[in-house]
């Protein structure tokens, strides 16, 4: 089930968070977050949403403007899903509730500005859900181990 998320859900939801930005592979982030910056960061997003499983909290997505202004109607997100149940499409289910909602917040496109160019099995899903690859960053992304890999900006029109 994916919905927003609560208050309660926060120490779930940043272990998930913590756990991704430690692999150091996929999200720019390197500082993990506590309970205090958790609950302001989710609290700052113009969605959060969470999948739940038995009572447990096993993924999330953030949802927010990619820029502002005149591409103010360009959102951007992330997704985190633990690595307790990967490979169970629920990355998959947090993009597709993503989309929806981002345009259900009157978003026009959702862009990913930063898509590790070794994460093939999110590079497949997006693509596999219409997603456009913009091209490819040389050396965009540094990774925990100090080198440096391609990123590809996707986009897709909601």
């Amino acid at each position: 089930m994916i919905r927003e998320y609560s208050k309660q859900d926060i120490e779930e939801m940043i272990q998930i968070w913590n756990e991704v930005v430690e692999d150091g592979i996929a999200f720019p982030q390197e500082e993990s977050l506590d309970v205090e910056g958790g609950l302001e960061f989710f609290a700052s997003q113009s969605y959060t949403g969470v999948a739940e499983i038995d009572g447990s909290i096993v993924g999330l997505y953030i949802l927010h403007p990619n820029n502002v202004g005149r591409c103010g109607h360009i959102c951007n997100a992330s997704y985190a899903v633990s690595s307790k149940v990967r490979g169970k499409h629920i990355g998959e289910q947090l993009v597709m509730d993503c989309l929806k909602k981002g345009k259900e917040l009157g978003f026009r496109v959702l862009q990913f500005n930063a898509v590790v160019e070794s994460n093939v099995h999110a590079r497949h899903l997006y693509e596999r859900l219409g997603f456009t690859q913009l091209g490819t960053i040389p050396g965009g992304f540094r990774m925990k181990d100090g080198h440096y890999e391609n990123i590809c900006p996707y986009y897709r029109e909601l």
